[in-house]
């Protein structure tokens, strides 16, 4: 069991019945004498994908989930589906772009560092590493010179996701992307 006063950004907890990504939490100090703290948590349901923001008073508590992070590799993608193996069992499975339409965004091919989130030897959704190397595959051209200005263009990745780059960048360089925000982070190197 976790009282509400141990939850922290990432945890994951049973509410309702269901898993649920802790997002936020925000404590408030009592005005009154002897009241309790009050806690606002943002929980986001990880079957359904719908966020709830709820208060809970001190001394609340939640279930801790059958949940488990196993290790993945993202295998290929055919039309509207992603498939992947479990690193451990070997075991293939899959999910339509319907399910995991940011995550689809940073996928590429026998990519390594992807965690699937398991409730009850069910797989419910993925959990991508904080950054990921991706190549640009379509840029305007980069204008020699334009390293001290802040600059920015439209940048096509090879997953398809569209970034703001510095103006610099060219067609073929790989660049550091915050899968959280999709931001571009800097240059990287694969």
């Amino acid at each position: 069991m976790y009282d509400v006063g141990e939850l922290k950004k990432g945890l994951i907890v049973d509410f309702e019945g269901a898993p649920h990504l802790v997002e936020t939490v925000n404590a408030s100090s009592p005005q009154a004498r002897g009241a309790s703290m009050i806690y606002k948590v943002r929980l986001r349901n990880l079957k359904t994908k719908q966020k709830v923001d709820r208060s809970f008073r001190s001394g609340d508590s939640f279930g801790v989930p059958d949940f488990e992070r196993r290790p993945v590799q993202f295998l290929y993608r055919d039309q509207d589906t992603y498939h992947f193996m479990d690193s451990k069992s070997f075991e293939q499975f899959f999910f339509e772009k319907s399910d995991i339409e940011w995550e689809a965004k940073f996928l590429r091919e026998e990519m390594e560092g992807v965690l699937a989130l398991v409730y009850q030897d069910e797989v419910i959704g993925l959990e991508l590493p904080p950054t990921v190397v991706l190549e640009i595959t379509e840029t305007s051209p980069g204008v020699r010179g334009n390293s001290a200005t802040k600059r920015e263009k439209p940048a096509t990745l090879e997953t398809g996701h569209v970034i703001q780059v510095p103006e610099y960048m060219n067609s073929g360089e790989t660049v550091s992307v915050d899968t959280r925000s999709g931001a571009y982070l800097g240059r990287a190197s694969r």
